[in-house]
C-alpha cells in the first residue's frame, strides 16, 4: 500500500537557524523552504527532510538519519572540510577506524548535528543502489 508512497523524515530541532546553517552550510542541503506549519523542508535524493521547531528538543540515542553516499571516505573529507565532527567508536562489535566502521556488506560513519541528534554516513558495499 505505501511502497510507492514518498517519505519524509521528522527531525525536532530547539534552535531552527543554528539547525538550517548546519543542514545547509556544512552539509550543502539546498533549501527548499518554509512551510505554513513552522516546517523547514529539504529535498535530499528522492525523499524530503523536514526540519520542525520543538522547544524542548529531543535526545535519540539512535541514529536518526542516515545518507547512502558511493564513496564514505570522500564524504567525510568534505563534510570535514566544512566543520562537521565526525565520532570516533570501539565497543565490542563497533569500532571505527579512521571513523568508519565496517558493518557487513556497508561502511558507516557517524557524526552529530547541532541540536544531538546522530546523523550518519552508509556506502553499500555490494556495489546495489538504494538500501
Amino acid at each position: 500500500m505505501l511502497s510507492d508512497a514518498s517519505v519524509t523524515t521528522m527531525l525536532p530541532v530547539k534552535d531552527m537557524a543554528r539547525a538550517r546553517a548546519f543542514y545547509e552550510r556544512c552539509l550543502g542541503l539546498k533549501p527548499g523552504g518554509l512551510k505554513p506549519d513552522g516546517k523547514f523542508v529539504y529535498t535530499v535524493g528522492g525523499s524530503t527532510l523536514a526540519l520542525f521547531p520543538k522547544p524542548e528538543g529531543t535526545k535519540a540515542d539512535h541514529t536518526a538519519i542516515s545518507f547512502r553516499v558511493d564513496d564514505i571516505d570522500a564524504a567525510i573529507t568534505q563534510l570535514k572540510r566544512s566543520g562537521v565532527a565526525f565520532e570516533d567508536y570501539d565497543f565490542p562489535g563497533l569500532k571505527t577506524v579512521d571513523h568508519v566502521c565496517v558493518l557487513g556488506a556497508e561502511k558507516a560513519a557517524w557524526f552529530k548535528d547541532p541540536e544531538g541528534n546522530y546523523l550518519c554516513l552508509h556506502q553499500d558495499l555490494t556495489g546495489e543502489t538504494g538500501h
